[in-house]
């Protein structure tokens, strides 16, 4: 018995930023259910059941086009209004996703993570995967309505950097997942920020450049734009965007700006996730 070996060893994080990359591949399998339990019950006893995927963004895109672009009269230049929406909204929906899982991780895993063990890091972690799922049929509804528009005429054309989406998505997830991290250790113990957080990202919609071009912001703005300018979501909207739409030139601040912001934030939120890990299940 002396000389016993364990298979594996459970062991309290020693390091401020600890994120076991080997644990976490060994219990990939559950990553795996975890992601397919988040696609397949979200919608399982509704009557559209996925097209609520493609419903609210449409919906809400129609919104915005007849609000801010008819009435308001926000001009997107040569670039189709509803499609200048559907673009922001698509980017802005998976972030609002992300933040929100995240925010929630240890509250809405509080029965789960008080019976088993299991990196925690994996709960808030296929929440985001699973997401992805969401977004995809999005950008396929996307690029269906971009195919119509310029069928029809309209002289859009995607920047040959397009490609960089994919950098952008990363940033998304990143600032996304950080800011929610934080947020989740507040949660534990103040359940009714849930609601505050609810409402901060809606009004945080119509300060991060969805409906409009940052340009366009600081046109009508005016003294009032450095509330948008200072909104790092909203610069990595503006960059996803123009990566879409070749005429708009590149807004690389958002890129870098976005990588830099949410590398800090992740980073920030792993730190804070690690030490309410630790002591959470006596406050939920």
């Amino acid at each position: 018995m002396e000389n016993q070996e364990w298979l594996y060893e459970i062991k309290p994080k020693g390091k401020l930023i600890d994120l076991n990359f080997k644990e976490i591949w060994r219990y990939r399998d559950l990553l795996v259910l975890f992601i397919k339990r988040d696609i397949t019950t979200a919608y399982k006893q509704t009557i559209l059941g996925p097209l609520w995927f493609l419903i609210q963004p449409l919906f809400t895109s129609v919104v915005f086009t007849l609000v801010f672009n008819e009435v308001a009269g926000i001009d997107n230049g040569a670039i189709p209004n509803f499609l200048f929406n559907l673009t922001g909204l698509t980017l802005w929906s998976y972030f609002k996703e992300v933040l929100s899982v995240s925010s929630s991780a240890f509250t809405s895993n509080a029965g789960l993570f008080g019976k088993v063990y299991f990196p925690r890091f994996i709960a808030p972690a296929s929440r985001v995967l699973s997401g992805l799922f969401k977004f995809g049929i999005q950008l396929i509804i996307l690029v269906i309505f971009y195919v119509y528009y310029y069928v029809n005429g309209m002289d859009i054309l995607p920047s040959t950097a397009l490609p960089l989406i994919l950098l952008v998505l990363l940033n998304v997830i990143l600032m996304g997942m950080g800011s929610g991290l934080i947020l989740s250790a507040m949660t534990t113990k103040y359940r009714d920020l849930n609601v505050l957080i609810g409402f901060g990202l809606s009004l945080l919609l119509y300060l991060s450049a969805v409906m409009y071009s940052l340009e366009e912001a600081k046109n009508k703005l005016q003294e009032y734009y450095w509330a948008v300018e200072w909104n790092p979501i909203a610069h990595v909207i503006e960059s996803y965007r123009s990566l879409w739409f070749g005429s708009l030139p590149i807004h690389w601040t958002g890129i870098y700006v976005g990588f830099f912001v949410g590398t800090v934030l992740f980073l920030i939120g792993l730190i804070v996730f690690n030490k309410t890990e630790k002591t959470f299940i006596d406050t939920v």
